[in-house]
């Protein structure tokens, strides 16, 4: 009796704020879906571009691998003096010690890491890891001091990542993702005897 009397006053103690109806049609309605299928395959057009053009360059990938990283590395390390640097200084040690001694790894890393990233997000398979893993490199990127489109890349990343239920319904995901779940839902591969599999439905605004 006191366990339940517990839990009743536990659950009591619990506020859930809700989403604002704009949101949750936004990120959770496939009736939306197709905003974000513009904005995937723009990144993931943007990404595979950037990757596909160093698995095809030597210094990336090549027997000269790690060239370009270094260069790039360099041109940041320069960027770490000063009053206000572009390039704060625990990140251009971890450059330093960590990212210039090994760049031919970490240059085969980066190639390989944007087209797998951009073949994602164009197949809208797993949208929500994929554009997760594509705005760490922009963060990276902009930590290093490079800023070109990165800011506008993690922002539509950023989104994704938010709208990752539906962001690819027009894609792989709309069959991935029931069968697979989420860790806190199985999907129908890996469902408990008795729990549903999560299924996406269409919200519809109560009149």
């Amino acid at each position: 009796m006191s366990t339940q009397v517990d839990r009743r006053t536990s659950n009591r103690n619990v506020r859930t704020i809700e989403d604002s109806p704009v949101a949750r049609s936004l990120f959770g309605d496939v009736r939306w879906a197709w905003i974000w299928l513009l904005l995937r395959l723009y990144l993931g057009y943007e990404w595979l571009s950037a990757g596909w053009g160093k698995l095809q360059s030597d210094v990336w990938v090549g027997s000269k691998a790690g060239v370009a990283l270094t260069g790039f590395i360099n041109g940041a390390l320069t960027k770490a003096s000063g009053d206000h640097p572009d390039v704060q200084a625990w990140y251009a040690a971890f450059l330093q010690n960590v990212v210039l001694p090994n760049a031919a790894f970490w240059g085969r890393l980066v190639a390989v890491g944007e087209t797998l990233v951009g073949i994602a997000l164009i197949l809208g398979l797993f949208t929500g890891i994929a554009a997760f893993f594509g705005s760490f490199m922009n963060v990276n990127y902009l930590l290093a001091g490079a800023v070109s489109t990165n800011p506008i890349l993690f922002i539509i990343a950023t989104w994704l990542v938010l709208a990752w239920k539906t962001a690819g319904w027009w894609g792989l995901d709309r069959w991935v993702l029931p069968l697979l779940g989420t860790p806190w839902s199985p999907g129908r591969v890996f469902k408990q005897e008795g729990k549903a599999a999560p299924q996406w439905k269409s919200q519809s605004t109560p009149k």
